[in-house]
């Protein structure tokens, strides 16, 4: 694995850790209203990025994009940000919270069959091999609980939003760049979220936070959402979304570490067993240990941007290095 490459590896690591460290804050907004509450993270999160975009000039690629890329984006936020923590509440209630994580934690097997074949060639198998282990790992650190069949439902549509949330992204990563693509999703997030709170709860979508609740807000906006997402898009860039998406094995990990951490879940055996699997996986999929990038990684042709490293633009059109991935955080229970 090159130097570009093992840099990807390591934005999205970090970027899907950030994500599941805040699984401990997002216990915190138990009572805040739902739709409400993202509104004000991405909003607050298109804040905090307006400032890094560097003024017109970073906004300038806007300019660029089509009526299909508004649509693209409008899904992505919708799907894989709206959606997907809708998904994850609406499966909590009938189902245990293991459940939807570890449905979750299929999406690189989704991904890495899926995208290959969409574009018309034969999945990779290191990166499905990979991804299987990814997927038990994620199994093995949150253990399996009680559900019904709208649990299942709920959780298969919270896959699909995490799915949605990397795929979709990729082909407007090209033109914006990972900052002002953070700042648009999160922009139209707080929109769909503001609509959707309106519609739901009427004006009380929206109330005072406590100080709890303020700072758990300010963690998933600052951490999980800017850093979070900006990151997670950089390492896209550089090692594509298939082998991206096999680091959402991270996301368990850190949420399990990080309750152990605050004493509220204990780090057993199963977590150090799958938390093995998983890096075992990613490894094996991303050729961590291997002298040369797996081919897969070179395009067959332009037209498949999505299965491959996309390049960072020379122009310097809003491009700094391209969820949630997160990404997009469920108010766990």
């Amino acid at each position: 694995m090159n130097a570009n490459s093992l840099r990807g590896v390591l934005l999205v690591t970090l970027a899907y850790a950030l994500v599941g460290a805040s699984f401990t804050a997002n216990s915190l907004l138990g009572d805040y209203p739902y739709a409400g509450g993202q509104a004000l993270r991405y909003a607050a999160a298109c804040l905090l990025l307006l400032p890094l975009l560097g003024g017109r000039r970073g906004l300038a690629p806007l300019r660029l994009l089509t009526a299909r890329h508004w649509v693209r984006l409008a899904a992505l936020a919708a799907v894989g940000m709206v959606g997907f923590n809708l998904a994850v509440l609406a499966a909590e209630r009938t189902a245990e919270p293991a459940v939807p994580g570890v449905l979750v934690g299929c999406a690189p097997v989704v991904v890495a069959v899926l995208v290959p074949l969409a574009e018309g060639r034969r999945p990779a198998r290191a990166v499905l091999y990979g991804a299987l282990l990814v997927a038990a790992g994620a199994l093995a650190v949150q253990g399996w609980g009680r559900t019904d069949l709208a649990g299942i439902g709920y959780s298969v549509a919270a896959l699909a939003g995490e799915v949605g949330f990397t795929v979709l992204a990729v082909p407007v990563l090209r033109v914006l760049g990972p900052k002002l693509l953070t700042a648009v999703v999160c922009g139209i997030g707080a929109a769909e979220s503001a609509l959707l709170g309106l519609a739901v709860d009427g004006t009380e979508f929206l109330r005072t936070p406590t100080a709890v609740e303020a700072g758990a807000l300010v963690w998933q906006a600052a951490l999980a959402t800017v850093v979070g997402f900006v990151l997670f898009y950089m390492g896209v860039q550089r090692i594509g979304v298939e082998r991206a998406t096999l680091y959402t094995g991270a996301i368990p990990v850190a949420a399990a570490l990080s309750a152990a951490l605050v004493g509220t879940a204990a780090f057993g055996l199963p977590q150090a067993a799958g938390a093995l699997l998983v890096g075992a996986g990613a490894a094996l999929g991303t050729g961590l240990f291997t002298r040369r990038t797996p081919t897969s990684v070179t395009p067959a042709a332009p037209a498949a941007p999505s299965a491959v490293a996309v390049q960072d633009d020379a122009g310097g059109a809003g491009d700094e290095s391209g969820a949630a991935v997160p990404r997009q955080v469920p108010v766990a229970g």
